[in-house]
């Protein structure tokens, strides 16, 4: 599968998310995208417990483990590549949860502005 460029939404490298989840649509800690990424996983959010059932609420359950699949499930503080409709779609309804704009994939602005995921913006490193 072939990998988009893994810039950030600052026009720098793309930092880590997560390795503990292991995160991104690749599985390799990043929210790198490429062409078979539908959902455009592009967006690394600081979960949250209000997050986390407003995902649920809308069929997205990713609190709840899934062993079948290697899925511990998340809890609040977990990092994690949204997909960058749901995060927009989760700001709209008072939502959103925090977000890494070096570690999230500049591909997100094709969803979501900048000035937007600037509101949710967090100043420390992950991993």
């Amino acid at each position: 599968m072939s990998v988009d460029p893994s810039i950030n939404v600052l026009g720098g490298p793309l930092a880590s998310c997560s390795t503990d989840p292991v995160t991104g649509f690749f599985r390799n800690g990043c929210c790198d995208t490429g062409p078979a990424d539908q959902g455009s996983h592009t967006v690394c959010a600081v979960m949250t417990a209000e997050f986390l059932a407003f995902s649920k609420y809308l069929g997205n359950d990713l609190s709840t483990p899934r062993p079948e699949f290697g899925f511990a499930g998340l809890k609040d503080g977990d990092h994690w590549c949204l997909c960058a409709a749901r995060f927009l779609q989760a700001h709209e309804e008072g939502a959103a949860p925090q977000v890494n704009l070096e570690a999230t994939h500049q591909r997100a602005l094709e969803i979501v502005p900048l000035d937007v995921l600037r509101l949710y913006a967090i100043e420390e490193s992950t991993d």
